[in-house]
């Protein structure tokens, strides 16, 4: 496998760590969260706006660029780097979840996930090996393998088929992605419910079949934060040190804080700007819904002490316009604010992991979070 990727553990505070992930496009500086731009760009927000707001590397998604434009499109125009004008580091989805989430649309057999195309009705069949050629062709920093991942709740015997055929694509993939140029990674994922004997078993097969780095995938699927993070613990104890640790699809500012507290280094999840478009906004103080009637007549700014400018510089009030009149800018505005304040508050884990003060830096957000609510609740603002 190439070896331009490497992870060095820098710091550590119980089990928390803080890590520097070097790629072919860039570092990344762990804990680090990446945005989901999902068809090569981060919904609604100026690729220039995401780097300005703290992001090292974000997520594309295999499936859907394989879809469209397609892979060897993207591959003929430079890759997916130079496509989107995004120079820095970019890992993608292998197409996994949407074994999950299109499964009215697919069959899974032991060579791959047959899937009717939610564009045009044509049938598209997705193997391991398709997996690693698309994200090859797509030129993406680090690629994931092919896994199954199963909705929980569900029984032990449906989770350990899934976690088993995972580990079978895992090998298949492995094998594919020796044919991968240099410069690009690949993460194993593990699976196995919310059962710990099995998550233990994909581990440790995933481990000695050798990958750069891990993900825990099949979680944020139905189960409570719980079990998530019971699971996330648990799992990340199991995999090797020396190499990174990704959650995929969390989460919430306190589940990314929870997460970290357990051993995980990477994050993504689409709730920075889905929120943001609908009007909710991530701050020190809390979510604030900008539709609120009570914003509309509020001068102040969402935080005066953001380096967000726009947290900084535009009013409740101005926000709260946009979104009653159906402005788009309102959502695009409110999604570089969240993805500001969650990549401050991965930047600050990181700063108080190597301080050694991490259970503290916690403490504080989230008194900070309550610090402004009344009794019933809401907002004292």
């Amino acid at each position: 496998m190439p070896d331009s990727f490497s992870f060095l553990l820098l710091a550590t505070d119980g089990a928390a760590r803080a890590g520097e992930m070097t790629t072919a496009h860039g570092v990344v500086h762990t804990p680090a969260f990446m945005p989901v731009g999902t068809l090569a760009a981060v919904k609604g927000v100026h690729p220039h706006d995401v780097r300005a707001a703290g992001t090292e590397i974000l997520l594309a998604n295999t499936y859907h660029l394989m879809l469209r434009p397609s892979a060897e499109r993207i591959a003929t125009l430079g890759g997916l780097h130079q496509f989107m004008r995004w120079p820095y580091p970019i890992l993608t989805d292998s197409g996994g979840f949407q074994v999950m989430s299109l499964a009215p649309l697919r069959q899974v057999t032991e060579q791959g996930a047959a899937f009717r195309s939610h564009i045009d009705g044509a049938m598209v069949e997705l193997t391991p090996e398709r997996a690693v050629e698309v994200q090859i062709l797509l030129g993406s920093d680090i690629a994931m393998q092919l896994d199954e991942c199963v909705r929980l709740p569900a029984g032990r015997g449906e989770i350990e088929r899934a976690m088993k055929l995972s580990l079978r694509w895992a090998e298949r993939c492995k094998e594919a992605f020796e044919r991968a140029p240099a410069g690009q990674a690949l993460f194993g994922i593990v699976q196995g419910g919310d059962n710990p004997k099995l998550r233990a078993e994909s581990a440790r097969v995933l481990t000695a079949i050798g990958f750069h780095g891990y993900a825990i995938g099949g979680l944020a699927v139905g189960e409570t934060q719980e079990v998530m993070l019971g699971v996330a613990a648990e799992t990340a104890a199991a995999l090797p040190a020396a190499q990174p640790r990704y959650l995929m699809g969390v989460g919430t500012p306190g589940d990314i804080l929870e997460a970290v507290a357990r051993g995980i280094d990477m994050f993504d999840c689409v709730l920075p700007t889905r929120n943001g478009r609908h009007g909710l906004a991530f701050t020190r103080f809390g979510p604030i819904n900008i539709k609120n009637a009570r914003h509309a007549d509020d001068p102040r700014p969402l935080d005066a002490e953001s380096r967000c400018p726009a947290a900084r510089e535009f009013s409740r009030a101005y926000l709260h316009h946009l979104f009653r009149a159906g402005e788009a800018l309102g959502g695009t505005l409110l999604s570089i604010v969240n993805l500001s304040y969650y990549q401050d508050l991965v930047a600050g884990a990181r700063a108080a992991i190597s301080a050694g003060r991490f259970t503290d830096y916690v403490g504080e957000t989230k008194e900070q979070w309550i610090a402004r609510r009344d009794k019933r609740g809401r907002q004292a603002e």
